[in-house]
């Protein structure tokens, strides 16, 4: 995908907040699980204590990503898994007391659906304030935060617009009356500095292929470890992960997930600022080829590798179709293909043809300058055909 980067027909990967390619040290780590290191962790012959040894060995690399305690990290399949244990975990608190579920309107689907679901079994969702660039209000917050208040749930980083959000202001305010919080860390973890401690979150979804690691390993981190949570299982079986998310570990894709946050607690700073000038170089040279351009969300608050561009008078999918080899999003990839405009960017105040006109661009470590340079060209040859 990556090489030849000055030819025409090369194909370039600008979705990198939508998946990341696995790294070669993670798939070199990952094959002999498929293998030799088979055997079913929770077997207490020789196979299954090695196959459970590597999983304490990732355990032990996502905790340190995160500065958080191993016995207090949970393996599940997904973010979205992980925040949906944290939501519907709630469940067995309702009798308390503290009905309200507080968020933001700019969380991923993962946050915003299950709520609708809680507020079908008696929970009540209260949205905070955001302003045009994405940033949960933490003076607006005080408004809706309160002694009713279960749970605060809020991003640490957008996965739209990249907006980073003051998530300690955040949890400080949440445990000031009482309530507890969670972060949605999934784009923040690896890519720019984040601690559960710094935080002060007590539970934090974390994913292994938004960090160049495979699809179908993600970690919750539980402040205190599971048997401290109160929060209720939202399976049944067996007892795997403290009785909180039965079902067999899946040894090959944990491995790869450790090596992954190993590589990114190494990596972070030089991918940082690596794929940050990339995202510089493509909104200032777009800027100079089409100067009614704008970008959307924070230019000083937001993730290295993102960039969420309005491109006045053009729909962004009628874009998009004109640079076939190029790849980027109209949003989340999650919600990409849905009629309706991004939720995350209604929200922060664009109307309908201003987020139907936006395309979200994100970097990675194999992207090049040549690539950026010809993801420019492609762009504003479409843009120009689709105006004249």
């Amino acid at each position: 995908m990556h090489q030849n980067a000055t030819e025409p027909n090369h194909a370039i990967y600008l979705d990198y907040l939508a998946t990341t390619p696995c790294a070669p040290e993670v798939v070199e780590a990952m094959l002999p699980f498929f293998t030799v290191g088979f055997a079913n962790p929770s077997s207490v012959h020789c196979f299954g204590k090695q196959a459970a040894q590597a999983v304490r060995q990732a355990r032990n690399q996502v905790a340190s990503l995160l500065q958080a305690s191993p016995d207090d990290i949970i393996f599940t399949s997904s973010a979205t898994e992980s925040n949906n244990l944290v939501l519907f975990g709630m469940c067995p608190l309702l009798g308390t007391g503290r009905k309200k579920i507080v968020t933001s309107p700019i969380e991923h689907k993962s946050v915003l659906e299950p709520l609708k679901r809680l507020e079908e079994l008696g929970f009540t969702a209260a949205f905070l304030p955001v302003d045009s660039h994405g940033t949960v209000s933490v003076a607006g917050a005080t408004q809706v935060i309160d002694d009713q208040t279960l749970l605060v749930s809020v991003q640490a980083a957008n996965n739209e617009i990249g907006t980073i959000q003051y998530v300690r202001d955040l949890a400080n305010l949440a445990h000031s009356v009482g309530a507890l919080f969670h972060t949605d860390a999934v784009q923040a973890a690896g890519k720019i500095p984040f601690s559960v401690r710094e935080a002060d979150t007590d539970f934090a979804s974390v994913s292994a292929h938004k960090l160049y690691g495979p699809k179908g390993a993600a970690a919750l981190y539980i402040r205190g470890g599971a048997e401290s949570s109160h929060l209720a299982p939202i399976m049944s079986g067996g007892g795997q992960e403290h009785d909180l998310r039965p079902g067999t570990l899946n040894v090959p894709a944990i491995v790869g997930f450790g090596r992954s946050c190993e590589i990114a607690q190494a990596c972070q700073h030089t991918d940082a600022a690596h794929i940050a000038s990339l995202r510089d170089r493509l909104e200032q040279l777009l800027k100079t080829n089409l100067p009614t351009i704008s970008v959307n969300g924070s230019l000083t608050h937001r993730l290295p590798g993102c960039t969420s561009i309005q491109f006045p008078g053009c729909r962004a999918d009628e874009v998009l179709a004109n640079c076939p080899l190029l790849a980027a999003s109209l949003g989340s990839a999650c919600t990409t293909g849905t009629p309706a405009p991004s939720h995350v960017l209604t929200a922060i105040g664009l109307s309908e043809e201003q987020a139907n006109s936006t395309i979200r661009f994100s970097f990675g470590r194999q992207t090049t300058s040549a690539e950026i340079d010809l993801a420019i060209g492609c762009l504003t040859k479409a843009i120009q055909k689709l105006r004249a």
